[in-house]
């Protein structure tokens, strides 16, 4: 019994770890190259975050039916969620990216202006996912919510 009421956690967890888990393999596909750190990072294919959020909410739609107020709020929050994953996580990549190149360039033409250790700080360029990434992690949750869901 408790297992079945922890059915959308599961669900949440299970679809997060296989998005990070599948994450090199998509890239090996794509590049030919393995990059096994990409398990433990944030970007990449598929998203781990917009799988959690949809496992979550599917198995809470199931679970408690998708007229409850409780998939109303997971749904509200895989909403959200995968609007900043896809919007705004991915532009502050995009102005790390940006402001990396501009430090590059200011350095070369005025050395002594960047002497300051902050200008040496590595920004984190891979924050967040471009659409096809999110609706690799939507369908990754949606499937793994099913599974887990039948399973248990």
């Amino acid at each position: 019994m408790i297992l079945r009421s922890m059915r959308p956690f599961i669900s949440a967890m299970t679809a997060a770890v296989l998005a990070q888990l599948v994450k090199p393999f998509f890239y090996y596909i794509r590049s030919k190259e393995w990059h096994w750190k990409l398990v433990g990072a944030s970007g990449g294919f598929p998203s781990s975050h917009s799988a959690l959020v949809t496992a979550l909410a599917v198995s809470v739609g199931i679970t408690e039916q998708f007229r409850s107020s409780i998939f109303a709020v997971t749904l509200g929050l895989a909403v959200i969620v995968i609007y900043d994953a896809a919007n705004v996580r991915y532009y502050s990549g995009q102005n790390a990216k940006v402001t990396q190149q501009l430090i590059r360039d200011l350095k070369e033409r005025y050395p002594d202006l960047f002497t300051d250790p902050v200008y040496e700080t590595k920004l984190k360029q891979v924050l967040g996912h471009k659409w096809r990434e999110v609706i690799g992690g939507i369908i990754l949750g949606i499937i793994t919510a099913l599974a887990v869901t039948n399973l248990l």
